[in-house]
């Protein structure tokens, strides 16, 4: 498994499962179960996605100790307006039947998101966490948290894809070797409507899908594929055994035109 080496010294594996709309039950279960014995070692979730219990039950019986497995789970809006981080940090570990996370992010830029931000230094220092960092935070929101925070986040996830590479906030987390993850990097299953992932393809014998995660890695980019659809999530993994050249991974930066699939960060309602 590929890793990339954060601002605090932890190295994190640049591949993982999302389980965003995954269910909260067997669906789960199984699809971490399948990732884990396909080579993955890192599982992201959150409390809005409301599958932590599956999360932390599929850990808790997968063919590799809970050590070996990275964990990502995030601090939802509700609780970082009122103040209740820290509860919901404890909420969450139990619903994860665990006594720590690897990474624990806040969600969106919402009122209140530095004050949260010095509840998670505190965690961190409590041993609840191992790393702490954000999620949907652009440049601005970042700065009021490099201002005002002791602690570097070591990660900014947001929506990246060929179609949106969001090349400021990526500037200002490279300036704070603070690392990206990709959420919807398969642009919400939208890639299949454009042409040139597939002529890419046919170059290396490989998806598509693959190639958009492969190009992924290659801008030194944690990718979180969500799927649970067991070859999938094989096929998902399967991005380890081959390079994309410069030519085509010029082609597919060219595609970038700034369109988002998710919800802006600067305009949101929840």
């Amino acid at each position: 498994m590929q890793m990339i080496t954060l601002n605090n010294g932890l190295k994190m594996p640049q591949l993982g499962l999302g389980v965003w709309q995954v269910d909260n039950g067997q669906e789960a279960i199984d699809a971490i179960h399948w990732a884990v014995d396909a080579g993955y070692r890192h599982i992201d979730t959150a409390k809005v996605y409301k599958n932590e219990e599956a999360v932390g039950q599929a850990l808790s019986t997968a063919s590799v100790p809970r050590d070996q497995v990275w964990l990502t789970t995030k601090i939802w809006n509700d609780d970082i307006r009122a103040g209740r981080t820290t509860a919901a940090l404890e909420e969450s570990l139990q619903r994860l039947k665990t006594d720590y996370v690897d990474l624990m992010l806040l969600h969106w830029p919402v009122n209140g998101y530095e004050a949260a931000w010095k509840e998670l230094e505190q965690a961190l220092v409590d041993g609840k966490v191992r790393a702490i960092g954000l999620s949907n935070f652009m440049p601005e929101h970042m700065a009021d948290i490099l201002e005002q925070g002791e602690i570097l986040p070591a990660v900014n996830q947001i929506e990246y894809h060929p179609y949106l590479v969001q090349a400021d906030t990526i500037s200002e987390c490279d300036a704070h070797d603070i690392a990206i993850t990709a959420w919807s990097p398969l642009m919400q299953g939208k890639f299949k409507e454009e042409p040139l992932f597939a002529e890419i393809a046919a170059n290396y014998g490989k998806s598509p899908a693959q190639i958009i995660l492969r190009w992924c890695l290659q801008n030194d980019i944690i990718v979180i594929p969500k799927s649970s659809n067991q070859s999938r999530i094989k096929e998902n993994g399967n991005i380890f055994d081959f390079e994309i050249s410069e030519e085509h991974m010029v082609a597919i930066d060219e595609l970038e035109r700034g369109h988002r699939f998710g919800p802006d960060p600067y305009n949101f309602d929840f």
